[in-house]
């Protein structure tokens, strides 16, 4: 995969569940690097019709569609975070499809800098298809806060979804640069503006 895109710069953007990484992201956008949205595609291949739609549905039952028989994407997640073993069995159907999606995209890019903007970059193994891990850190109060204000899910539900994610101390152990997000957005576009002028000098 490297040797495909070795006229690019592949970051990996990861953090925890409301850590801010989508804000990061557009920050990275707007000094020109172009970004390949993990959760996006997740969304996109989980489509009515598509070969991942129908394996959900075949394991989850149609309890988890619409009325629309489009994927209730909040119902299927009330079931997969309070059960690890289903959270595990999404994961199987989906990842591999995402991660095939992934590569695509990074190999098609034109951009010199390709940010993959992925919550799971470490625990699906992608890191060996960057080249650079950036870690986005926050504190629990502020995940929590920021969740709630974004999509109003009671703060048991937001712990919970949480704790089936890496830690963000353990991914910030593996990254090569950690953008703590716990201060205001001056102080992290501050951030990411050092580590692409560090990019672009390595």
């Amino acid at each position: 995969m490297k040797k495909q895109n070795q006229n690019k710069i592949i970051l990996g953007l990861t953090g925890g569940f409301g850590s801010g990484k989508t804000t990061v992201a557009k920050m990275f956008r707007g000094l020109g690097a172009e970004i390949v949205d993990a959760d996006k595609l997740a969304h996109n291949c989980i489509k009515k019709g598509s070969g991942v739609y129908q394996k959900i549905i075949a394991i989850f039952g149609k309890g988890v569609l619409q009325s629309d028989k489009k994927i209730d994407r909040r119902k299927l997640a009330g079931l997969v975070f309070n059960n690890r073993s289903m959270l595990k069995k999404l994961n199987n159907i989906i990842h591999p499809e995402v991660i095939r999606m992934i590569k695509e995209s990074i190999l098609l890019s034109r951009a010199k800098v390709v940010v993959l903007d992925a919550p799971l970059l470490i625990e699906a193994g992608l890191c060996d298809i960057v080249d650079k891990i950036i870690v986005v850190i926050v504190s629990r109060h502020k995940q929590v806060e920021r969740v709630f204000k974004k999509t109003k899910i009671k703060r048991e539900e937001i712990l919970k979804r949480i704790r089936c994610q890496m830690p963000l101390s353990k991914k910030a152990r593996l990254a090569d640069f950690v953008i703590d997000n716990n201060g205001d957005l001056k102080d992290t576009k501050s951030q990411v503006k050092q580590i692409w002028r560090r990019m672009w000098k390595s």
